[in-house]
């Protein structure tokens, strides 16, 4: 054999031998893989076993407890929700003597206005907030109303909660019944007109709960 030949003999056996043992490696590298891969499902099965056991314990031991709560709180979403409808339909109305839930929607009740002293010296610390929940009874008699009570009037189509300053009795100018100056605790004036009892629609009597009726008015 000449020495080309021969050298070309030998690369071909040394690619050769690389090639196999390349093929070789990649074949042993790939069925090393899908051991582990195989492997590695067995693993994963044993762990969904496992957590499918712990979940059923769970289930087991809470599920009465979490089907409580569940529907407690079912019941309370939707007892809010028909409070808030049931308070949007009879805004202006008072059924007999049940009490009606109201949403404060105005500061004018939040705090004590500096200049309205009679607050102070009287002792009058039933005001409320913006957004508390407040409950609303049936309106006494026009000539039971007395100074300082806080009562829910409707003027121009709202219904405003302010506290009567004066009262008027029965004159020549208006023989027929009373009327009612009012004011919000937190406004340093009186509104600007009197108030008649047919604008009258209900009186509070300090029965609140702050801060819930931003979620009512939500509902």
């Amino acid at each position: 054999m000449q020495p080309y030949e021969i050298y070309v003999l030998f690369v071909c056996i040394i690619s050769l031998v690389m090639f196999t043992v390349l093929l070789g490696g990649l074949i042993l590298y790939i069925v090393r893989l899908s051991i582990q891969l195989i492997n590695a499902g067995g693993e994963d099965e044993e762990i969904l076993k496992g957590y499918t056991k712990a979940r059923r314990r769970k289930r087991a031991k809470g599920g009465t407890l979490d089907h409580f709560f569940s529907t407690l709180f079912c019941v309370l979403m939707f007892a809010m929700f028909a409070i808030s409808v049931y308070a949007q339909f009879t805004e202006k109305h008072m059924a007999l003597d049940i009490p009606q839930a109201r949403v404060v929607l105005s500061d004018s009740m939040q705090k004590k206005h500096e200049k309205n002293t009679y607050l102070t010296k009287y002792g009058l610390d039933d005001q409320f907030s913006t957004y508390d929940l407040i409950i609303t009874r049936e309106l006494p008699d026009e000539f039971d109303l007395q100074l300082y009570d806080i009562v829910v009037y409707e003027f121009e189509g709202k219904m405003i909660i302010h506290r009567i300053v004066a009262i008027e009795e029965p004159n020549f100018e208006h023989p027929t019944g009373r009327l009612f100056r009012l004011q919000g605790d937190n406004v340093e004036y009186p509104d600007t007109k009197p108030v008649e009892y047919s604008q009258m629609r209900a009186i509070y009597q300090g029965e609140r709960v702050p801060f819930i009726g931003s979620f009512m008015a939500f509902m």
